[in-house]
């Protein structure tokens, strides 16, 4: 099972994490959290990797709805994003919100991961727009 929504740019890094941002921004999606997973395996275990970040993205109305259909689902929030070196590319992913629904077994989950989705797919389409 595939559980992410992926595309490639080829634009550098930092280019494309200002893109992604405002794409989700675009989205109603706020950043929770941001983790420079290069930075931290560099300070923790003098480790070096390619640019590598993971943003913790929230759209608010549907974490309310995610949450009043089961509280146990902070589990799974944020929607995590990775931006990511891939070569000469930038890869940028999200989880798919139909994850939630997949793991949960709830139906009541369906039209909040469905709205998650259609809000990521029309960043990640916006972003390859900007890339094309």
């Amino acid at each position: 099972m595939s559980y992410d929504r992926s595309i490639r740019l080829d634009s550098d890094f930092d280019t494309a994490v200002a893109a992604v941002r405002q794409a989700l921004a675009d989205q109603g999606f706020g950043i929770l959290t941001e983790i420079d997973v290069r930075a931290t395996l560099k300070a923790k275990l003098d480790h070096d990797m390619e640019d590598y970040l993971i943003l913790g993205a929230c759209n608010p109305p549907l974490a309310h709805r995610a949450l009043e259909a089961d509280r146990s689902i902070g589990l799974l929030l944020p929607c995590n994003v990775v931006v990511r070196r891939d070569g000469d590319h930038t890869a940028v992913q999200a989880l798919d919100p139909n994850t939630m629904v997949t793991l949960t077994g709830l139906p009541a989950l369906g039209p909040v991961a469905a709205e998650a989705t259609a809000r990521l797919d029309a960043a990640l389409a916006a972003l390859a727009a900007l890339d094309a």
